[in-house]
């Protein structure tokens, strides 16, 4: 690294034409078959050549089942070695993944699915009835794959094959011989929307590749690494940023159900993990853990931390003996424009610095496209100087494709400031997209599931800042009630809780007789966020009102309310 650009980018495979995961499993199963790649959890690690056997096994499963080259196939599965397993299989055959978060209910789990248009769905006994609620409205849906026993195949609607995930499993191990172009989707994968549902962000191999290798540069991976996520694999961080890095250098990839704080440290000594990545508010969560005298006995070298606790961040680094953490700024479209040297001091704040050979960037008024002073915040756009390392925009979605893309620069909607020294630092959301529990939630998602309720007029969906170190927030919902009804808080918030993922039922409501609006009737949510939270506002946590997830957890734990 020199001056204020990030240049520590390297290539495993230097021409773009082999930026294939297919490709690329291939060629680690000839050059290192012994080697040990894939590991689930404390279970033994698959080698590079058996992960490539057993990858060809389903791959001959689904072309027998039909799929075909630039099919969508819909992976709705908690995280599991069959999960990577299937996923790199479709990648073998040119068919795109389509992961979907095991959280959505209702209708975000029916406009994700109906959206991608899969015909094949791969889904968990204990999802499977998740997906049959909204089947009736899924017309191309033909097929169900379930992996492990199921116990609700009833529950299927007719017209739905539903069949055993083992079925997939052909004898054949041998490469099934398609031919894939860095420049086909490989995946197509959904992040919140602002005005609309939820988009398709359409990955192109040659993209999903190049976010791996910046993945893997950002930590310095090589093939004596190990690195541990547990974080899920229908996002692209346990995917672009962890499997595949492994995939590419040869290092071994140790993957979780779900991430636990108290084992967190455990882990990493078990494995021998040398890298490892924080998501939000899991850094404030292990540092909250009871300290042990043995804390800095481990080989953990690197955490990617994104974002970066920075209040906490030396007194983390010190307990745990590591060498560096780093931190980068990207989205599912963009990769990452924006690094973090390895090793070099950066001031609190910085998300990084400029990746200048692979992109370009401005900081711009988003009402004009026209740059702002230097110092001042605008919104971050993008350009790419190699091509298919942006995505190929929003799946059957081209007028928030021609949007983004407005003016021939892709627009994140991230509000960024830029100092004299080259650092970035993130300042808000341009729009209205919420980050909370470590997931994108579409503020109009939100909106759409309290407007359901017959009592509800109107609402608006903004952003209260966490008080948990991390960069998150909690979502409020300023309500206007339909003239005479009654709605008590906690009624509203149990309601939500039926029909929306745990992370996006609100946890603070307030009731208003009417919504600040423009004069040509927009709703000035700036002026909802400023407000924040009044005496006014309803909060279910000071309330002692906890939704379905929580009450189980405590239960799990032996907790009484």
């Amino acid at each position: 690294m020199t001056g204020d650009r990030y240049r520590e980018v390297a290539l495993t495979f230097t021409d773009p034409r082999d930026w294939v995961l297919g490709r690329v499993l291939e060629q680690r199963a000839r050059t290192m078959p012994e080697r040990p790649y894939l590991q689930w959890e404390d279970t033994p690690a698959l080698t590079f050549g058996e992960t490539n056997r057993e990858v060809n096994r389903l791959a001959h499963g689904f072309a027998a089942a039909g799929v075909r080259h630039g099919d969508r196939v819909m992976l709705f599965l908690p995280n599991s070695r069959d999960f990577v397993l299937a996923w790199f299989a479709l990648a073998k055959l040119g068919a795109v993944e389509v992961p979907v978060n095991v959280h959505y209910r209702g209708p975000f789990l029916r406009h994700v699915a109906a959206n991608c248009g899969a015909a094949i769905a791969l889904t968990s006994a204990d999802l499977l009835p998740h997906l049959a609620a909204v089947v009736p409205e899924l017309p191309a849906l033909r097929r169900v794959y379930v992996v492990g026993e199921s116990r609700d195949v009833a529950a299927v609607p007719a017209g739905v094959d539903v069949r055993a995930f083992t079925e997939l499993r052909s004898d054949r191990v041998e490469d099934p011989g398609i031919e894939v172009a860095s420049t086909d989707i490989a995946a197509i994968l959904f992040t919140s929307g602002t005005t609309g549902p939820s988009k398709g962000v359409l990955m192109p191999h040659a993209q999903f590749y190049f976010f791996a290798e910046q993945g893997a540069s950002l930590v310095r991976l090589g093939a004596d690494d190990v690195y541990m996520n547990a974080f899920p694999l229908f996002h692209g961080n346990a995917q672009f940023l962890t499997t595949y890095p492994c995939l590419i250098r040869g290092a071994r990839a140790v993957l979780y159900e779900r991430f636990s704080a108290s084992e967190w440290i455990d882990r990493i000594r078990r494995h021998g993990v040398t890298c490892t990545n924080l998501l939000g508010v899991t850094m404030d969560f292990v540092h909250k853990q009871p300290p042990r005298p043995d804390d800095a006995d481990n080989a953990l070298r690197v955490i990617y931390a994104v974002p970066t606790a920075h209040q906490i961040l030396a007194s983390f680094m010190a307990r745990f003996g590591i060498e560096a953490c780093v931190d980068a700024f990207g989205q599912t479209e963009t990769g990452l424009p924006l690094m973090t040297p390895y090793g070099v001091p950066r001031p609190p704040g910085a998300v990084g610095m400029l990746v200048d050979e692979w992109y370009e960037i401005r900081l711009v008024d988003p009402d004009t496209d026209l740059d702002v002073p230097p110092g001042e915040m605008g919104e971050l756009v993008v350009r790419h100087r190699v091509p298919w390392t942006l995505c190929a925009g929003y799946h059957e979605n081209p007028a928030a494709t021609l949007k983004a893309m407005r003016n021939l620069w892709w627009h994140t909607g991230d509000g960024m400031r830029r100092d004299n020294d080259g650092w970035y630092y993130f300042v808000d959301r341009v729009n209205d997209a919420l980050r909370v529990r470590g997931e994108n939630v579409s503020s109009y998602e939100v909106e759409q599931v309290v407007l359901a309720h017959p009592a509800v007029a109107e609402c608006a969906a903004t952003a209260v800042r966490s008080a948990v170190d991390g960069g998150e927030s909690d979502i409020k919902v300023s309500v206007v009630l339909k003239p005479g009804a009654e709605l008590a808080p906690a009624a509203l918030i149990a309601f939500c809780d039926e029909r929306a993922p745990y992370f996006a039922v609100p946890r603070y409501v307030e009731y208003l007789p009417a919504l600040p609006r423009t004069p040509s009737e927009k709703i000035q949510k700036h002026l909802l966020r400023k407000t924040g939270v009044t005496p006014a506002t309803w909060d279910r946590v000071a309330a002692g009102v906890r939704i379905a997830r929580e009450a189980a957890r405590s239960e799990r734990r032996g907790e009484t309310r």
